[in-house]
């Protein structure tokens, strides 16, 4: 027999009636209230948009079995699945060993919050947002509303606190994800044979397990809306993101009372916040869209954000990943920021709490680049055109199956705009074969750019390079050497606008 000691007695949970007032008594004494209208009037943060790049980190309990991706605790009782006969032939039938029993293998004991934070800070990133509730219902953040916690179980303590703790004190700003609506149905498939799922002793754990068809019950949009404040109460994130499925219709009422909620805490605390959100779940300009692995066709007016992976085929740790090389995850990330995006890059460590070494590789790499080349990306805005070059960027969610990897004569465009001139850069991910490359863009023909050019630079060199503008284009001759293998961004100056609106610009703040 299993032996399940490790199993913490059920818990008593709060009275749901009073959190409730509670919620609703912020939500009245807030500058915002639960209407699509009041919402409406949020502004994201200046430092969001600033920030330009991000750390998303799948670690859960589906890092144990490793096999396939980050749905195992789904798809392991789906009996048309590989995941199920995997799991028979691994660990044995489904009503024996379930997906709990894998918990107790979640040790996390090379888990160091430290040295994770000071890798993202290497990185170049300025946030990081960890999962902190998966599908599968185990909260990686301590909570009172449920026993399957990582405070409880596994490791036992706060894992999301202690990372959130370093993060910050590498002057990041820290996040948190809740998958959590599609619990209501995801393992549902252990209800149709004989598994754990059915057993009343784990259904704090496994249920609903209702059907996909069916909406979520009122008791499960209260404990969804009260699971997800206490996470911003205990935890203060300053982005809540959210996975697919609360743009079911009956979500609505329960997004506009957590919205209100948390962006009225976060007055209350003083700090900007974020809510990420996909598909039509927010109305828009109440929150800040985000495309799940995909790209805008042009620079939009809004910001807006990309979450995407190092790995095709996985979000979660697993075996023999197909890891994108850096060159397109640079080039995702010039695309995105060209076009008023950020990007959201995920990792997956293993149960152990380690980071695979070509995760950390790939981070590092990324983070080179930036070292060089950050002044292209970090605080712009987008150019009149995002681009320009043969390679065509497909538009929409759910793109990256294929390898898509910008050229040499691929470049996104940044601007920046501030007391010390007025700059473009042009950004891209290889190397010429020639000394010499060509921005057509800036040809005088085009007449997209009116101004004078007054300098060209290599970011990463000192010295300035040599130019000519003709009707074809920008011609700049490119030095000897490579400041960084993996591309490289041009600072283009513009010659000052003698017009007093270059020292009107110093007194406006």
């Amino acid at each position: 027999m299993i032996d399940r000691s490790w199993i913490p007695q059920r818990i008593e949970l709060p009275d749901d009636a009073a959190a409730l007032r509670e919620v609703d008594r912020v939500i009245e004494d807030g500058p915002y209230s639960s209407t699509w209208e009041s919402l409406q009037q949020y502004r994201p943060p200046r430092w969001f948009g600033e920030s330009k790049f991000g750390i998303f980190i799948h670690w859960g309990v589906y890092s144990v079995p490793a096999f396939a991706d980050e749905w195992y605790s789904r798809n392991m009782y789906r009996q048309d699945r590989p995941e199920f006969d995997h799991h028979r032939e691994t660990y044995g039938d489904q009503a024996m060993f379930g997906y709990k029993d894998f918990i107790p293998a979640f040790t996390m004991n090379e888990f160091d919050p430290v040295s994770w934070a000071a890798l993202f800070r290497r990185a170049g990133a300025q946030y990081v947002v960890p999962v902190a509730e998966h599908h599968d219902g185990f909260t990686m953040y301590a909570s009172e509303r449920t026993r399957w916690t990582v405070a409880r179980m596994g490791p036992k303590r706060d894992v999301f606190g202690d990372l959130a703790t370093a993060v910050r004190d590498q002057s990041m700003v820290v996040g948190g994800s809740s998958h959590r609506a599609e619990h209501w149905f995801f393992m549902n498939g252990g209800m149709r044979f004989d598994s754990d799922v059915r057993d009343p002793e784990f259904g704090d754990f496994y249920g609903p397990a209702q059907r996909e068809e069916t909406s979520p019950s009122e008791a499960y949009l209260s404990d969804w809306l009260l699971r997800t404040v206490e996470f911003i109460d205990r935890n203060r994130p300053q982005v809540l993101w959210f996975d697919w499925w609360i743009e079911t219709p009956a979500f609505e009422p329960y997004l506009r009372r957590l919205a209100a909620y948390y962006y009225n805490r976060a007055a209350e605390w003083g700090i900007g916040v974020v809510i990420n959100y996909k598909w039509n779940a927010f109305a828009p300009g109440s929150a800040v869209y985000d495309i799940e692995r995909g790209a805008m066709g042009e620079a939009q007016p809004f910001v807006w954000q990309n979450d995407s992976s190092v790995s095709r085929s996985s979000w979660c740790w697993t075996e023999g990943h197909d890891y994108k090389s850096i060159a397109e995850l640079v080039g995702e990330l010039i695309d995105v920021v060209s076009k008023n995006g950020n990007l959201l890059l995920n990792i997956g460590p293993k149960p152990d709490g380690t980071i695979a070494a070509a995760e950390v590789a790939i981070l590092e790499s990324i983070g080179d680049w930036l070292s060089i080349n950050g002044e292209a990306i970090y605080g712009t805005v987008p150019y009149r055109v995002p681009g320009e070059g043969p390679t065509q960027i497909k538009a929409g969610s759910m793109i990256d199956g294929d390898q898509s990897i910008l050229t040499a004569d691929d470049f996104r465009f940044t601007v920046r705009n501030d007391f010390t001139g007025s700059y473009l850069y042009a950004s891209t991910v290889d190397w010429p074969t020639t000394n010499s490359i060509t921005l057509t863009t800036l040809g005088l023909r085009h007449q997209i750019e009116p101004r004078t050019i007054a300098d060209v630079r290599l970011l990463g060199v000192e010295a300035p390079l040599e130019w000519r503008r003709e009707d074809d284009g920008l011609h700049v001759s490119l030095p000897g050497g490579e400041p960084n293998k993996h591309g490289y961004s041009l600072r283009i100056s513009f010659v000052p606008d003698e017009s007093p609106r270059r020292a009107d610009f110093l007194h406006q703040n």
